[in-house]
């Protein structure tokens, strides 16, 4: 398969340059966000900030809060208390999952979501028309230059060669990329990806790393993650939640040598 992922000099990420520039570091700021389902406190006044153009690994055990963080963030969970504060002034937990996704907030599930019967292309333009926020000025363009973008894409996510292939027939981890290329047609500012790498091969790893990379080269991407190698391979800033609060947070060397992140999440 090519690889469009590994030549850093390669073809651009679709790009934000039409957003209006904002003097607000930060793109993502939970201040003090707790959730209590049936009396378990799923987040604990969770506090947590990702700056723009940032890209966030996400780590900790089962029951620590991951989902339901990214859930408070998406519009699916309202929380207690708190705020979710997105580009320093938009608090998202005044608002409903479709508005929050019109803002710019793109959030991809651990199990891949595509339309099998349809190519890749045109599962690219199905997500294109299906986001209000893009449809209404992009469609409005010429044809050329929506197909161009839709290009950026493809050679983005490294499935050029495959564009009208049936979405069914790709691999696991193609369909992966596949769905976060969707979400890239969309033009997040904040790409939230749980587990990417769960079933890959280790090629395909190696490749996700890299296009994990490409795309936060112009927008923040938040990734929940439990592979440690990975993480490292990230190479990023990785926040470990533990009962639905920040245990620790920094390198991927300073949080697997702290003592209470040995204790509760590496288990020794």
């Amino acid at each position: 398969m090519k690889n469009a992922l590994s030549n850093r000099g390669g073809p651009a990420v679709p790009s934000r340059k039409e957003k209006q520039p904002n003097t607000h570091s930060s793109i993502l700021y939970l201040d003090g966000v707790s959730v209590t389902f049936d009396g378990f406190k799923a987040l604990s006044e969770l506090s947590l900030v990702v700056e723009k153009g940032e890209m966030r690994a996400v780590i900790g055990p089962n029951g620590a809060g991951k989902t339901t963080m990214m859930d408070v963030v998406s519009g699916r969970t309202r929380p207690d208390q708190g705020r979710a504060i997105f580009n320093g002034t938009i608090d998202l937990t005044k608002l409903d999952e479709a508005s929050i996704a019109e803002l710019g907030i793109g959030r991809k599930f651990q199990k891949p979501t595509v339309f099998e019967n349809q190519t890749v292309y045109q599962n690219l333009q199905l997500a294109l028309k299906a986001d209000r926020k893009v449809f209404p000025t992009l469609f409005r363009r010429p044809m050329p230059e929506r197909n161009q973008r839709l290009q950026e894409v493809l050679e983005v996510i490294a499935l050029d060669d495959h564009r009208d292939l049936q979405a069914g027939s790709l691999s696991h981890g193609q369909k992966q990329w596949l769905e976060i290329g969707m979400l890239l047609a969309q033009d997040p500012e904040l790409l939230m990806i749980d587990e990417p790498v769960a079933g890959m091969t280790d090629l395909e790893t190696e490749q996700t790393v890299e296009l994990l990379r490409r795309i936060s080269s112009n927008r923040s991407v938040l990734v929940v993650e439990h592979d440690m190698e990975f993480v490292r391979a990230l190479d990023t800033k990785v926040t470990v939640l533990h009962e639905g609060a920040v245990l620790a947070e920094g390198s991927i060397d300073f949080v697997q040598n702290n003592e209470r992140v040995i204790e509760v999440y590496l288990g020794r």
